[in-house]
């Protein structure tokens, strides 16, 4: 084969598959801005803001991110990760002990059966476990708003963290492409400049040696 011949076959192929990687780009910085822009707007929808450097209690203060993002409208995705986490997270263990919704369930019901044998039998403790079961009620109801907005700006975090992902993937798929450009321009000049009667590695023709008597 001509060296000419391969060199121009690498060079079109190289030209083809930058043009692949650019369009793979496109598509990620494309998906990437969509998943900005849709986190940037369902939080900015919620009007939440973190709280003034000024109100932050001892325990709050503990947090970089609190500190950072003091004052500020919560609209990116590690904003609210920093939100549910540090903030939602940190008064959540503060609430029942520390335990959750689900671990909230059981003295719940414990205490609505203790309730209703109470109201049975009239026993004079009956207003205590009334108080004690309102107060459960109302630590589980609490813990369930804040697990359920810690849950909602996690998966916004997610979500945002897919789009920062795709951005890294464009990066790549336009550097690669640039590459490829380059090489598929250097193949093309080196065609040109290579005499069209070149074969590529022509095997070298041996020097008869003259035969001595």
């Amino acid at each position: 084969m001509k060296r000419r011949t391969l060199d121009l076959l690498f060079s079109i192929g190289g030209l083809g598959l930058a043009v692949l990687l650019l369009v793979v780009g496109i598509v990620l910085t494309t998906n990437a801005n969509f998943a900005n822009n849709y986190v940037h707007d369902q939080l900015s929808a919620q009007h939440i803001s973190f709280k003034p450097a000024d109100q932050l209690t001892d325990e709050e203060k503990k947090s970089d991110c609190l500190r950072e993002y003091a004052g500020k409208p919560l609209t990116t995705g590690k904003q609210a990760e920093c939100y549910a986490n540090e903030f939602i997270g940190l008064h959540l263990k503060s609430i029942g002990g520390g335990r959750t919704y689900a671990d909230l369930g059981e003295p719940q019901a414990a205490l609505r059966e203790q309730v209703a044998q109470a109201e049975q039998a009239k026993a004079a403790n009956l207003a205590d476990l009334q108080k004690q079961l309102a107060d459960v009620s109302a630590q589980r109801e609490t813990v369930f708003k804040g697990e359920t907005l810690r849950g909602m700006l996690l998966t916004s975090y997610g979500f945002s963290e897919f789009g920062r992902k795709a951005e890294q993937g464009a990066l790549a798929m336009y550097l690669g492409a640039a590459l490829l450009l380059l090489l598929s321009i250097a193949g093309l000049v080196h065609a040109l400049r290579t005499p069209a009667s070149e074969a590529f590695a022509a095997p070298e023709k041996k020097v008869k040696e003259p035969v001595t008597a």
